[in-house]
């Protein structure tokens, strides 16, 4: 009996010292702690937002200004993880990565797609546009609706256009004002059969390069010119290893912005709505403030460099959409008879400007 009373008082022993230093009081109110911003994190869905611009563009800050939007609507529900700058994906391998789901959402430039699909090349005809009323008319109605249903069937959802703004000309060898003035220039150029066509009918030879290669293919003289955004030709320093900018306004620069199917049917009805409402606010959110952002990287370029910068006439202009006249007659024998109407139909609304 004196063994057993001894045995047990040592396992007696030995559980109190376990509770008091393995389960104190303190270690216990810690674990049962409220942290409020562990709330719904378990079934907080996330999406990779991958991207190839700058933060400080129209396309970066869309995406930060989308990624607040649908947080807030969903209260939390729906995370955003901007990745910008080709962080994760380069123009080159963005669209099979949301293809393949390895991102949920892109927003490439929408000659970028008009490789897969050729419908997309009206958006990248020369001076299809003639403002910015005619290039919303295009995203937001008929010819934009027609772009987005050519998705369905790809594991993609095409859910709108966001905005940056019209293309202009630099190089480093001497000013372009007239279109004989592209003979023989090299450019880097973004994949797309229009815009290929383009530089051919100028008589101008191009390398398809990636947009965050740019800056070094200009530096290192490999490429003597580029065509992009004024956003873009800032916010990448383009104009610091540029001699010459033309105002062109020559063809639209805008964006595709999509989602992974798969991704998009796990969503419930209430935060597809959400969605869609977050992604009609930034889309006007964007549209307006593209335009200031472009103004005032215009204004930076100038006072801050000596790049020499070149505005067409009205006469020059009509020279080069006399030049591109054969760029329209190869693009209509792929694009659908009623896109070509609808475009034909906003330029006619806008023929005044």
């Amino acid at each position: 009996m004196k063994t057993v009373a001894i045995i047990t008082t040592f396992v007696l022993a030995g559980i109190l010292t376990a509770f008091y230093l393995g389960f104190s009081p303190g270690e216990t109110t810690r674990i049962l702690e409220y942290d409020d911003e562990q709330e719904g994190l378990e079934e907080q869905l996330v999406i990779r937002f991958s991207h190839v611009a700058a933060e400080n563009t129209p396309k970066g800050m869309a995406a930060r200004d989308f990624a607040n939007r649908i947080q807030a609507k969903t209260n939390n529900e729906i995370k955003v993880e901007i990745y910008s700058n080709g962080e994760l994906y380069q123009d080159q391998n963005e669209w099979e990565a949301v293809t393949n789901g390895n991102v949920e959402m892109i927003a490439p430039a929408t000659s970028k797609l008009s490789t897969r699909f050729p419908n997309w090349q009206v958006l990248d005809l020369p001076y299809a546009f003639k403002g910015y009323d005619a290039v919303q008319d295009a995203y937001e109605g008929k010819i934009g609706q027609a772009l987005l249903d050519d998705l369905k069937g790809t594991n993609v959802k095409g859910l709108g256009f966001w905005y940056n703004g019209f293309k202009q000309f630099t190089n480093n060898k001497h000013p372009i004002r007239l279109p004989s003035d592209m003979d023989q220039l090299h450019f880097r150029v973004m994949p797309g059969p229009v815009i290929k066509s383009q530089f051919e009918a100028l008589n101008a030879s191009t390398s398809e390069l990636s947009f965050n290669k740019t800056y070094r293919n200009l530096e290192v003289g490999f490429v003597d010119g580029q065509e992009n955004t004024i956003s873009n030709i800032y916010s990448k320093k383009f104009y610091k290893k540029q001699a010459y900018m033309t105002l062109s306004n020559h063809a639209y620069l805008g964006y595709a912005v999509v989602i992974h199917e798969d991704f998009w049917e796990k969503l419930s009805k209430s935060q597809q709505v959400s969605f869609e409402e977050a992604m009609e606010e930034t889309t006007n959110w964007v549209r307006r403030h593209s335009i200031e952002i472009n103004d005032a990287h215009i204004r930076e370029i100038k006072r801050s460099s000596d790049i020499e910068l070149d505005v067409l006439t009205t006469e020059e202009v009509k020279r080069w959409r006399d030049v591109f006249k054969p760029v329209y007659n190869e693009a209509e024998q792929e694009i659908s008879n009623n896109i070509i109407e609808e475009l034909e139909g906003i330029q006619s609304n806008y023929s005044h400007q």
